[in-house]
């Protein structure tokens, strides 16, 4: 556990920092196990969900792109408190996925195992929103002493 992390009168980390804490850490991890094996699968995409890619640099940029956010995400999950503004970015991150995987489906241009894939990007999203309320009210209280004494008060 961080130094930084908000705390209560007992040293225990608060509630809703580790609420995000750990809603991030699933999402960046689950992120991370389900993007890397994509990097050797561009093949078998292409047989099990005809026609095949033509063009790579979409489906290696979609891969390099999502696993750079769940680097962000398991940087989030460390401190939660510090980086609460990234929520917002993130949770679009997952709604953008989300959506289209549904409106895809919903027009018969998905497959029902992606689109599983999406929901569980809402599910995420809805978290995201939630560790972004929950941590609102969290300071940091060395960081709010030394601006006291910084500034006199």
């Amino acid at each position: 556990v961080m130094a930084s992390q908000p705390r209560s009168e007992r040293g225990l980390l608060l509630p809703g920092v580790s609420f995000a804490r750990g809603v991030f850490t699933v999402a960046g991890v689950y992120g991370v196990l389900v993007l890397v094996p994509q990097y050797f699968t561009e093949d078998r995409v292409g047989r099990d969900f005809p026609p095949p890619i033509t063009h790579p640099e979409h489906y290696y940029g979609f891969i390099g792109v999502a696993l750079a956010w769940q680097v962000l995400f398991l940087i989030m999950a460390r401190d939660p408190v510090r980086y609460r503004i990234a929520m917002i970015p993130a949770t679009l991150e997952k709604v953008a996925f989300g959506v289209a995987t549904a409106v895809l489906y919903l027009q018969g241009r998905l497959s029902p195992i992606i689109l599983v894939g999406g929901v569980l990007d809402l599910i995420f999203a809805f978290l995201f929103v939630l560790s972004f309320r929950a941590t609102a009210e969290q300071r940091k209280p060395g960081r709010v002493q030394a601006e006291e004494s910084v500034h006199g008060a």
